[in-house]
């Protein structure tokens, strides 16, 4: 079993591959307009909306997400939590970028 210091490291290490994989994926003006830690900070939001709307603890085959859906909450909680603003449709190719990730890496 490994140890908490390990597991950490190895999120660490995936958040990084994640990250690495979405700047792939998105506009180069994209890329000038979000830091790393934005982009870090809309992945730990995105997860946050899965657990929060349950579809984590979903048993169904298939999960249908609404990622209009996911770009408004990360919007929302961006303002509300560290004052951000963030551009909808530049966040729901961020959400679609992360969600391609996860399906490549199940």
């Amino acid at each position: 079993m490994a140890s908490i210091d390990e597991m950490i490291r190895m999120d660490e290490e995936e958040d990084l591959k994640e990250l690495a994989f979405i700047r792939q994926q998105i506009s180069s003006e994209m890329k000038a307009s979000y830091s790393d830690n934005d982009i870090l900070y809309i992945m730990d939001t995105i997860v946050d909306y899965y657990y929060s709307s349950g579809i984590l603890e979903s048993t169904e085959d298939e999960i249908d997400i609404d990622l209009e859906q996911v770009a408004e909450y990360v919007c929302q909680q961006g303002k509300k939590e560290r004052n951000l603003t963030f551009n909808p449709e530049d966040v729901l190719l961020i959400v679609q970028a992360d969600l391609d990730y996860q399906e490549q890496n199940i």
